[in-house]
């Protein structure tokens, strides 16, 4: 490591002690610049405090991220199953409640289908030829008008402007000829269930013809002999189930709502294996020769924080009251194992009695969740303080390193300035001294000349 970012200076004197001024310089500066290699060793050690902070902020960042999940996965995943699902599919979404429901479906509805009438202009080319030569359109659904004006003249225009208007309709183009003479003809149906009136109009003619009046769908719920009609396939069975009406059915259909785990159990896994990273990283500032953090008591608190939450052991008598019930234990090593063999057999009713919430004080996710928080706040967590805290020492030392910088460079340009004064007085008494040697030597000449 360079003791001083001071540009060097070559000493170009002229006469014959140029070389110890060098020295001179070079040995001054050398001796000023001591304070700066001590402050530069400071620097770097805390430089590389600076980076652990940094990697033990992301580690543990993601470990509280692991928290939420498990969070938001601690009651399972709703799941669905049909006993028919070429009749009747289900989704469920969090919040839908856990049971079991019967269709019976009678009568899967139908769309009113409509199609541009004969008689109108043959488009053999929908992208440049319209069934009318109109600029602006009315279409009706059930009475209410929306008026449109395609941004072309084209029968996509016009059938992108119906699709477009969110109107109650789908309008698509089908061609009715032959490839060598199409006839590309408007088709528009209603986007709703029933018996529905839809009707295209241009201001002069009505340009649609109605091919099928459609019906709504009927069908029983949980045993009841009273059907029920729907305007779409997709039916709202309970807050967050929804199933959809494929085919009628001659015996009902069981729908049926439980909890999936399979999340839960992946969440599982990956805060075991964020938990180890931080776990092995925080290892490596430990003991004699440790990284860059050892001795700081930041390496405790956060070690402290892991041990809570891996030893954490909850108060309440169910069958899970601890990580250990969920597959997952603490290792001689300090490293935590799952097994999900043992996750698979816990029993379902318990995990969320345990896991508690992030938004409690008490139970396993409400202690990780505040243990790391108060690790990773972005403003009081003792990473973000620790953090802070060595950059204003970094500024400070830097600072320190440039104002010493700044006084070695003025001591090395006024040794310059004096020993380049120095040396030129003593070139010059060197040159006198040549010329009367040399003066001397013509007027006598030499000893060996004189005898």
């Amino acid at each position: 490591m360079s003791t001083s970012s001071t540009a060097p200076i070559t000493f170009n004197g002229s006469s014959t002690y140029a070389s110890s001024f060098q020295q001179v310089i070079t040995r001054a500066v050398g001796i000023a610049s001591l304070p700066i290699q001590s402050l530069q060793a400071t620097v770097t050690t805390l430089n590389g405090q600076a980076s652990e902070v940094t990697t033990l902020q992301g580690l543990f960042t993601s470990l509280n991220a692991d928290i939420l999940s498990l969070n938001s996965l601690s009651s399972g995943s709703p799941a669905t199953q049909s006993s028919n699902y070429n009749a009747v599919s289900a989704t469920a979404t969090t919040g839908a409640l856990n049971g079991t429901y019967t269709l019976q479906v009678d009568d899967i509805g139908s769309s009113t289908r409509t199609l541009s009438s004969t008689g109108l202009t043959t488009v053999a080319d929908p992208a440049t030829q319209n069934i009318s030569s109109a600029a602006s359109f009315t279409l009706t659904i059930n009475g209410q008008v929306t008026n449109l004006t395609p941004s072309g003249t084209s029968l996509q225009a016009l059938a992108t402007a119906i699709n477009t208007a969110n109107a109650g309709a789908q309008a698509t183009i089908v061609n009715f000829g032959s490839n060598a003479s199409p006839n590309y003809r408007l088709a528009v149906s209603s986007a709703n269930l029933g018996a529905d009136t839809v009707q295209l109009n241009d201001g002069t003619n009505d340009l649609l013809g109605t091919m099928s009046t459609g019906s709504p769908s009927l069908y029983k719920v949980n045993g009841s002999t009273t059907a029920i009609q729907g305007t779409s396939s997709h039916v709202t069975l309970s807050p967050g189930l929804t199933i959809q009406l494929l085919a009628p059915t001659a015996t009902p259909v069981t729908v049926t709502v439980s909890s999936d785990y399979s999340a839960l159990q992946s969440a599982l896994s990956s805060f075991v294996t964020h938990y180890n990273s931080a776990a092995t990283e925080l290892q490596k500032n430990v003991g004699q020769g440790g990284g860059a953090l050892a001795g700081d008591s930041l390496v405790y608190t956060l070690s402290n924080a892991l041990n809570q939450m891996a030893t954490y052991a909850g108060s309440g008598s169910g069958q899970v009251s601890s990580l250990a019930s969920l597959g997952v234990t603490l290792q001689i090593t300090g490293q935590l194992a799952f097994d999900s063999t043992v996750f698979a057999g816990a029993n379902q009713a318990s995990i969320s009695g345990f896991l508690g919430s992030v938004a409690s004080s008490s139970g396993f996710l409400g202690t990780a969740n505040n243990s790391l928080r108060a690790a990773t706040d972005p403003t009081v967590g003792v990473l973000s303080i620790e953090g802070a805290t060595i950059q204003t020492l970094l500024a400070s030392k830097n600072q320190h390193i440039a104002d010493a910088q700044l006084r070695v460079t003025a001591l090395q340009n006024n040794l310059q300035l004096q020993l380049s004064k120095a040396d030129a007085a003593i070139a010059a008494l060197e040159q006198q001294n040549s010329f009367y040697q040399q003066l001397f030597t013509a007027q006598y000449g030499s000893k060996s000349n004189n005898g």
